[in-house]
């Protein structure tokens, strides 16, 4: 095992104490709590927990038999969630024929990123994440549960329900995917209609042709963004089956691995495992380096560290900077690479990234799982024999262009970077650049919006080399939307052979593209950020290399200039609903919960 990696996972081990035995001891008291929890319920409760069960059911669960709560994300207006609408029956099934009774706990909202990016919904985006979790704990608060399944695919819907779950962190918990949708035009082909649409080439229509060859069926994105990064992270931490991220939904394997879930939170149960109490500092570490080695979504920085505090672990942006200097990075995934997500499984998919990581050292082995308390199994195939699925046969690297061993990686150190300077500190995503970017020196040109910069594009404003600067997109100003209309403008921009960069307190998440972007920059505007000082034409110095960034302003000159003001009344499309989230919400490198 490295032992850098284990120096960080020992610091988060001591710098988490407190706040780790509080959470334990909380998890502790609900368990002993909840064991004798259905025996003292009232008659008339019990009676209307099980109701619409049928009358033999509803004598198991009053003698006792186990029973696990699903929460699903399920609704056909996404994709990604269209093939969870049959997973419960088929949990119910399952359960049935192993003398347990399954039940729908709950549904969460899950919104779609891509439907919303450039419209008023996506300041919802991030905030919807802790109304998952908040749904996850209503659904699980029935307290007649002995184990729990979590049905999600999406960006902030997995993490979300981590949250949530994590409050019943005494219980056995697992998640299931629902595998990604059949590959459409390559990644290339589409970005050639974008960027001809934003140049003006090719019209709405051709536009939207292109994309819908893309986003074509049921399953998620094949992209490698926020979903597909959150299905790698759960697996390499164990709370999916081992290679079950990228199957297809259509396939055999998907329905067993649906009732072989319900096998294993049913054996955690038989052996007394807490959920809470499996995921140990060496698991978030390990989540971390599937991340940093995976070249994943920068939103991940956000919610890993919210869902590892809802797990008693102070993970900071300084360990994941840490890590990303010792952890390779040995995929080649798009929008990192050409290829998607099928062709990545096909290659041998997350169990070959995960030998190759331990075989590397990079991850810990002895962590607990849904299958035990070896991540080695994860590093096996999934295989059918029998009508069951086994884990025997270690994947294979099958092709080198898109997974690598840790020994002869595409880059030696990870695709996430922390910058730092007299503006704040961000974040950039280093794995999709052009190897020969690592220094900026630019001006700014400084917008309050997506939009605005948007419209200079279309006037032929940003026609030179610059520092496009676009603030007010904080968590506490909006929410902390996307801004992923702007990747194929800057594209463009790019392409003519303009040098230039982006700096935000927003997000572009795992879509952003080959243009040098600083994100997630705190303090953001709204709480007194030097990023909402800077003005149009002033200089900017970005040394990606050194992982700095400062403007090259004088204080004299910068105490004379007003702090911003958010002047957005957030109002329509249900904005005014989450006044309460924005004045509450903490800066983004802590998490950006209002937990």
């Amino acid at each position: 095992m490295n032992s850098k990696i284990i120096e960080i996972q020992k610091r988060i081990e001591e710098r988490s104490k407190t706040l780790r035995s509080d959470y334990l001891n909380k998890i502790n008291l609900a368990s002993e709590h909840s064991k004798s929890a259905r025996k003292n319920m009232g008659c008339s409760n019990i009676a209307h927990a099980f109701a619409s069960c049928d009358k033999a059911q509803q004598g198991d669960a009053a003698d006792g038999a186990d029973v696990i709560g699903i929460i699903s994300a399920y609704n056909d207006m996404l994709s990604a969630h269209a093939p969870l609408k049959d997973y419960p029956d088929v949990i119910k099934e399952s359960s049935l024929k192993r003398n347990a009774i399954a039940r729908v706990a709950g549904g969460v909202p899950a919104m779609c990123d891509g439907i919303t990016q450039g419209e008023p919904g996506m300041e919802l985006s991030l905030f919807s994440r802790d109304v998952i979790a908040l749904s996850t704990a209503v659904g699980l608060s029935h307290n007649v549960f002995d184990a729990a399944i979590c049905l999600g695919v999406c960006d902030k819907i997995v993490p979300g329900m981590v949250i949530g779950s994590l409050s019943f962190g005494h219980l056995p918990i697992a998640f299931i995917p629902a595998g990604p949708m059949p590959t459409g035009i390559s990644n290339a082909d589409k970005n050639v209609v974008r960027k001809k649409f934003a140049n003006g080439e090719v019209d709405r229509s051709t536009l939207i042709s292109s994309e819908q060859a893309a986003y074509h069926s049921s399953g998620t994105c094949t992209f490698y963004g926020t979903a597909n990064t959150n299905q790698l992270i759960m697996e390499v931490m164990g709370l999916q089956l081992p290679s079950s991220s990228f199957v297809s939904p259509e396939s055999a394997e998907r329905q067993l691995i649906i009732d072989r879930t319900v096998q294993a939170v049913l054996d955690l149960k038989n052996k007394g495992m807490k959920t809470g109490e499996m995921l140990s500092s060496k698991s978030w570490v390990n989540g971390m380096v599937g991340l940093i080695a995976s070249g994943g979504s920068t939103n991940l920085t956000i919610h890993l560290i919210a869902m590892a505090e809802s797990c008693g672990f102070n993970i900071t942006l300084d360990d994941m900077n840490d890590l990303s200097a010792i952890v390779p990075t040995i995929t080649n995934v798009y929008p990192n690479g050409s290829a998607d997500v099928n062709e990545f499984h096909a290659a041998g998919g997350v169990a070959a990234f995960i030998g190759s990581l331990l075989d590397g050292g990079f991850l810990f082995p002895d962590v607990q799982t849904l299958l035990g308390n070896d991540l080695s199994v994860y590093r096996n195939k999934i295989e059918i024999k029998n009508n069951e699925l086994v884990w025997n046969t270690p994947s294979q690297i099958t092709d080198q262009s898109i997974i690598r061993d840790s020994n002869n990686p595409f880059n030696m150190s990870g695709g996430l970077k922390i910058i730092e300077g007299n503006i704040g500190r961000g974040i950039i995503k280093t794995s999709s650049l052009k190897s020969n970017i690592n220094h900026i020196d630019g001006t700014a040109i400084v917008f309050d919006s997506q939009d605005e910069v948007l419209e200079a594009f279309g006037l032929g404003k940003l026609d030179r080399d610059c520092i496009i600067v676009v603030r007010g997109q904080g968590p506490s100003s909006n929410g902390m939307p996307e801004l992923h209309k702007l990747t194929s403008p800057l594209n463009v921009l790019q392409s003519k052979g303009f040098e230039v960069a982006i700096l935000t307190d927003g997000r572009m998440s795992g879509a952003s593209g080959s243009v040098p972007a600083v994100i997630h920059i705190s303090p953001e505007a709204n709480t007194g950020g030097l990023i909402g000082k800077i003005q149009t034409d002033d200089k900017i110095d970005i040394d990606i290399n050194n992982g700095t960034f400062n403007l090259q302003v004088d204080e004299k000159t910068l105490n004379t200039r007003e702090l911003y003001k958010v002047s957005n009344n957030a109002e329509g499309i249900g904005r005014e609903l989450f006044k309460a989230f924005r004045e509450n919400v903490k800066s983004v490198d802590t998490g950006a919960s209002i937990f």
